[in-house]
């Protein structure tokens, strides 16, 4: 067993949201890794896509998720399932906005037009 504490340095600012990772790779973690994200009222975050399926747990605020060219809206409470390789882009309610997000470890964004693969630095 391992606990993970959470600290400042697994902290991650941008324009869309700030991000802690919770658990990854780098604290021991070998499967899977989560992280917290926190969006501020009616922030949308950069289209694009990741190659594994990762959940979505909204925990305070809502969502709305358009994924594939589906649009899905998301309140506090509910989980949705995003598919692997499809593109999506996030919006935020008009609330703040808390969720946690869990994947498998080793996954990647790509965004449109650009084969190469983006790290997610909460997920190492």
């Amino acid at each position: 067993m391992r606990i993970v504490s959470a600290t400042e340095d697994r902290v991650i600012t941008t324009p869309a949201a700030v991000t802690t990772a919770l658990a990854a790779p780098s604290q021991g973690s070998t499967e899977l890794c989560n992280w917290r994200v926190r969006m501020a009222p009616g922030t949308t975050g950069p289209l694009h896509s990741i190659d594994r399926e990762q959940l979505w747990t909204v925990l305070a605020g809502s969502l709305s998720i358009d994924s594939g060219g589906v649009t899905g809206h998301v309140a506090a409470g509910e989980t949705v399932i995003l598919p692997p390789g499809v593109d999506r882009q996030v919006t935020s309610g008009d609330e703040a906005t808390d969720i946690l997000v869990c994947m498998a470890v080793g996954g990647v964004a790509t965004l449109p037009g650009n084969p190469d693969a983006v790290p997610l630095p909460w997920a190492r």
